[in-house]
């Protein structure tokens, strides 16, 4: 395996991962508050579940986000 190609590709995913989530999360916390769903002072319990196909890999990151 040649750890440098392996680091770089796993950045980049990391990154992907990283923005797209990112972008979800606010796209879903805003229209909720625009649509009465969230006042914006709640915590939300996020879960990201990670897998790697052909691994018996599962892991999942829960957490919370403060809205205010």
């Amino acid at each position: 395996m040649d750890e440098e190609i392996f680091n770089m590709e796993l950045r980049k995913f990391l990154k992907k991962v990283g923005v797209t989530s990112q972008r979800e999360i606010e796209g879903a916390v805003r229209a909720a508050l625009d649509s009465g769903k969230l006042k914006g002072s709640e915590t939300l319990k996020v879960k990201a579940v990670l897998t790697i196909e052909g691994l018996d890999v599962r892991h999942d990151i829960d957490g919370d986000i403060k809205l205010g």
